[in-house]
């Protein structure tokens, strides 16, 4: 399925290149002999090694267990990323608003999942145009209430070529999602009973009940998935469609399989949302991810990476980078210093305090590497990230580019 590639020509709106990319597009930066060093910092690189491990792992991963993947395509919002997941066999891309649905169906993208409730009406029409217009078009949205399937309703969409919509079910504690099976089946009902609107299987979002991998939260995330098999199971399809049943973000895609796949012998499609794994990280995935022992996999690797120059060393023990909060993400973990023993103890908009260890020295113009977490904070800060073919040469090449769409 080929997408649609943003290919802009490079200037000085893209942060990290250089001059000696000016005038390039972006199709052109695999043939230009581009080092690391002739990028400006800051600078975000992906390292191509290390997505092709996490794709490759997670997508054998899934064959095995029977599940299907529409990796969540808010984390890079990169149609050059998508591609490689729709071309390892992704069923679908999620999003999660109507924008970023636009921009995936403008790309080429034929199965959306947006993982949300949708609850704009001007919204829904469009989406429902959209629909009218290509008959290989699936748009999936989530409902978590009556209301929500009312506002649906109110597009008054062709019911020639309805929108797929999925209960959402949630628990309480959690994020949306109604809080019992029962409110479950009355949204159920409810779309049924919409024109337009064809009802297309049960969804959740498992993360908020499992804060960490204790045998707790565990236990608790296992609990939340039983109810979403229970509400499926309970549930009156129209003929003819297969239900999609899904759930497994970053943190628990393991769980989600466990709980969930046997339900696919009864012919619904499993369908898992991690986005994170392409990229990962080397802060909270890290942490969370199961790929690795848990899975029975090889661990993910991260593929991102800031580069950030000293530019002033004040003090013994103290030098500032020229990376800030504008540049790498600082939501869930501060950026850890890999090339030189140390830490980030804290950003400005443009600037990261970097204490050295003992002992270790840094000069003003020096380039230090920095590990980060949260892919999905990361590349909302960057409109082109430079790929690179190994992050640990002492000049790394840069072998292509992707833009974003954020």
């Amino acid at each position: 399925m080929p997408l649609q590639i943003p290919d802009p020509v490079l200037g000085t709106w893209a942060k990290g290149f250089s001059a000696r990319a000016a005038g390039l597009r972006l199709s052109e930066v695999a043939a230009a002999g581009l080092h690391l060093s002739d990028m400006s910092t800051p600078v975000l690189t992906v390292h191509q090694g290390a997505l092709d491990h996490n794709e490759a792992t997670v997508f054998s991963w899934a064959a095995e267990q029977g599940v299907l993947l529409a990796p969540h395509g808010k984390t890079t919002m990169a149609p050059a990323l998508w591609q490689r997941l729709l071309d390892a066999g992704a069923w679908g891309i999620s999003v999660a608003t109507p924008w970023q649905a636009d921009v995936a169906v403008e790309a080429g993208v034929t199965t959306v999942l947006i993982a949300n409730g949708l609850t704009d009406v001007a919204a829904a029409r469009r989406l429902g145009a959209l629909l009218a217009a290509d008959p290989q078009l699936r748009i999936l949205c989530w409902a978590d209430s009556v209301a929500t399937v009312g506002i649906l309703a109110e597009a008054q969409l062709d019911p020639t070529h309805p929108l797929d919509v999925l209960v959402e079910l949630g628990g309480i504690g959690g994020r949306t999602g109604a809080r019992t099976v029962e409110e479950g089946e009355r949204i159920a009902r409810a779309i049924a009973a919409a024109p337009g609107l064809r009802l297309a299987g049960v969804t959740g979002y498992e993360g908020p009940f499992g804060p960490d991998r204790s045998d707790a939260s565990v236990a608790a995330v296992d609990a939340y998935l039983a109810t979403l098999v229970e509400l499926h199971s309970r549930l009156v399809y129209p003929d003819g469609i297969r239900p999609v049943v899904s759930a497994g973000g970053s943190s628990f895609p393991d769980r989600a399989a466990a709980v969930l796949s046997p339900l696919a012998a009864g012919g619904a499609d499993v369908v898992l949302r991690s986005g994170a794994f392409q990229i990962h990280d080397d802060g909270f995935y890290s942490r969370m991810s199961p790929f690795g022992p848990i899975a029975g996999t090889q661990p993910l690797r991260s593929a991102m990476h800031a580069w950030a120059r000293v530019v002033s060393q004040p003090e013994p023990g103290l030098a500032l980078l020229d990376a800030g909060r504008r540049d790498v993400p600082f939501d869930l973990d501060l950026p850890v210093p890999q090339s030189v023993d140390g830490e980030i103890t804290a950003l400005n908009d443009q600037h990261a305090f970097l204490n050295t260890a003992d002992g270790v020295e840094v000069h003003p113009g020096d380039v230090v590497r920095l590990g980060l977490s949260h892919p999905c904070t990361a590349f909302d800060k960057w409109r082109v990230v430079a790929i690179i073919d190994d992050p640990d040469a002492a000049d790394p090449r840069v072998i292509g580019a992707v833009a974003t769409c954020f």
